[in-house]
């Protein structure tokens, strides 16, 4: 019985055998060990993007090769190698392409106690026109020329889900505000300007019912001294690099304390960078102190998604319309919401039909500097 036993053993052994040489008979490896390893969704963005050569989509600004554009030098031969992979599907296809500066530009990067901290370059060049995108549309229109519209979105870098959306749905020229909170920002800053965003960072101001509205850790406060402001604005701005400049987050009672304010804006200006007030506090004292101080700013004239309906929002980008035929120029805040990020990508469709061209912020405060 024992003998029975071990043929029986050593057959099934050998037919073992057999099988696993069929099994890998394929394999260059040999058969030897390997693991898949997922990878959790929070730990890469997963936006998906053509390569360094930017998507530029319907409604936008594109400027022909020849022709190049505002600091086209300092753009040259700046780029990321290699590409990401093919576009997703919720990807427009690209109708023409602009190059991007690849981040960081050593030049424009301060090594400090709390991370990368944006500067203006020994040679005068400042974070605010070398990550500028590109675009021959940085000046008011003259009479022949279509009004121009500029929206940033913010809040970015929170959800990974709006954040994709916003980087592969909205135009190129559509500017992309990311708040310091979010995880993997600089991975997102990377996969934004691939895509053509240029982006700016959003800093927490105190608004009049903090804390019981907190916009979160770091914030400027009316109550703190000016170098512990500035300490917390130095770990919010180090918090990714690439950026062209700032944008508020909140900050009703900040932005109307004079005292303040200024010296976070000096702090702002002296880094080459610009200042973008997203019109919600009134009493904002930014463009007073930003002339005096011939800092690069202006305030948005329209907040798209205040009412988060398709009607609303619509309607909200056809005052965005009537404000940029009377006045050439006018600008929109909205927020990342999947509905807001879905009708300003169909909107912006059309937009070149009725005589208009979407800029990024930064060509908007190049255009009007102190509006």
């Amino acid at each position: 019985m024992k003998t029975l036993a071990f043929s029986v053993a050593g057959v099934l052994g050998l037919l073992a055998v057999i099988v696993l040489w069929v099994a890998v008979g394929g394999d260059q490896m040999g058969g030897e060990p390997s693991a898949v390893i997922e990878v959790a969704p929070g730990d890469r963005p997963s936006a998906i993007v053509e390569s360094s050569i930017a998507k530029n989509t319907g409604g936008e600004d594109v400027p022909a090769p020849a022709q190049g554009s505002e600091g086209g030098s300092d753009l040259a031969a700046l780029g990321n190698a290699g590409a990401d992979g093919p576009l997703s599907d919720a990807s427009p296809m690209p109708k023409g392409a602009v190059e991007m500066a690849a981040v960081p530009v050593v030049a424009l990067v301060e090594d400090s106690r709390y991370g990368p901290l944006p500067k203006i370059a020994e040679d005068g060049r400042r974070p605010s026109d070398i990550y500028a995108r590109p675009t021959q549309y940085a000046s008011l229109p003259k009479a022949d020329e279509p009004a121009r519209i500029a929206i940033m979105v913010n809040g970015l870098g929170l959800s990974e889900l709006a954040t994709n959306q916003a980087v592969n749905m909205l135009p190129g020229n559509v500017t992309l505000a990311f708040s310091p909170y979010g995880r993997n920002l600089q991975s997102w800053v990377r996969l934004s300007r691939e895509a053509g965003h240029e982006v700016m960072l959003q800093i927490p101001l105190e608004p009049f019912d903090y804390p019981d509205n907190d916009p979160g850790p770091h914030t400027l406060l009316t109550n703190l001294p000016p170098d512990e402001n500035l300490k917390r604005l130095q770990w919010l701005m180090a918090r990714f690099t690439g950026y062209v400049g700032i944008t508020n987050h909140m900050g009703a009672k900040f932005a109307s304390t004079q005292e303040a304010f200024l010296p976070v804006l000096e702090e702002i200006k002296s880094r080459g960078l610009i200042f973008l007030d997203d019109g919600t506090a009134a009493r904002s004292t930014a463009g007073q102190i930003a002339k005096d101080l011939g800092l690069g700013f202006s305030a948005a004239h329209i907040q798209i998604d205040d009412a988060q309906t398709p009607e609303d929002i619509d309607e909200a980008l056809k005052s965005l319309e009537t404000a940029a035929r009377e006045n050439g120029l006018a600008i929109g805040v909205a927020s990342s919401f999947p509905i807001t990020i879905q009708r300003i990508s169909q909107w912006s469709r059309s937009l070149s039909q009725k005589g208009m061209v979407l800029v990024p912020i930064s060509a908007a405060i190049r255009a009007r500097p102190q509006s």
